[in-house]
């Protein structure tokens, strides 16, 4: 059927209302589901490389590494799976509740679970007992409170429908407010794959570490705006300057994956920081104006 879009392919003659073929929603589906697979492949490499490493063996580096690459992959599927249903015109409550439960277990559970064996777990037991116990413990909650804060990020993403940030921005442009979770999990990813996916031994280390994941979690479930990107539509028809920037940024990460990753998740959380310190100094400098909100997507 030429000059009919993908919307249009897929809708079910047999419908009155022409909604999509009954396959056609298997499709976002099941991007959500490799979502969760990538999850689950972070959470059982971390343990074996925890494992590795606990018995002295080489090889725990290889396993970190694969636990991050899963979740730095989850975070390319969780960007696909709502986009092609939006795309097919297959977007459904199933879909989104699948896919919250998705980021709970990819960019929750999993970066968790990575970020106590590879930042926590081996911190130098030199220390004394009841030092490396105190950072043992507060590790543990730390990491706990990532995972708490990202589950109510995603709840409150669920909930709100139009969230207003204290620092809103410009009308007409879409943001997020607070660092969505499949961001925080990405950070965690990035650092562990920077790194070289060796564990962190060094007791200082660790303390830097876990003040990360502390900012990561606050970051999460604050009111700070952060830039959506869904208003770039790959549909529609791109500058020569866009499709060079683009094949840039690929050859970088397929050259240089580990420090552009790390730089571009870092730039990202950095953002809301910039956003609203930057607020902060105008409010100042200027008399406040009433503006009108921009559009929020949570």
């Amino acid at each position: 059927m030429p000059g009919l879009n993908l919307k249009e392919r897929l809708v079910d003659p047999r419908s009155p209302e022409r909604r999509p073929h009954r396959a056609a929603y298997a499709l976002p589906t099941l991007f959500t589901a490799g979502n969760i697979f990538l999850g689950f492949v972070s959470v059982m490499q971390a343990i074996q490389g925890a494992m590795v490493a606990h018995d002295g063996t080489a090889g725990a580096e290889h396993h970190f590494e694969i636990a991050a690459k899963a979740i730095g992959l989850a975070f390319l599927l969780d960007g696909l799976d709502g986009r092609i249903a939006r795309l097919t015109n297959t977007a459904s409550d199933f879909g989104r509740e699948m896919d919250s439960l998705a980021d709970v277990i990819s960019f929750g559970i999993a970066p968790a679970v990575l970020a106590y064996t590879w930042g926590v777990q081996f911190t130098d037991p030199g220390l004394g007992a009841l030092l490396h116990r105190q950072i043992l413990a507060v590790g543990s909650f730390i990491v706990f409170m990532f995972l708490l804060c990202g589950s109510a990020r995603l709840a409150r993403f669920n909930v709100q429908k139009n969230p207003i940030p204290k620092n809103p921005g410009r009308p007409n442009r879409k943001y997020f407010v607070g660092l969505p979770i499949p961001a925080g999990a990405g950070m965690v990813a990035s650092v562990v794959y920077a790194a070289d996916s060796v564990p962190i031994t060094y007791w200082p280390w660790t303390v830097a570490w876990l003040a990360l994941l502390s900012l990561l979690s606050f970051l999460m479930v604050s009111t700070w705006r952060y830039y959506s990107f869904k208003d770039l539509n790959l549909m529609r028809p791109r500058s020569p300057l866009t499709i060079i920037l683009v094949g840039g940024l690929i050859y970088l990460i397929w050259n240089y994956s580990q420090p552009v990753l790390l730089a571009c998740a870092a730039c990202y959380v950095a953002s809301g920081i910039v956003i609203r310190i930057g607020g902060i100094i105008r409010r100042y400098l200027r008399p406040a104006r009433p503006e009108q909100p921009e559009h929020q997507v949570g």
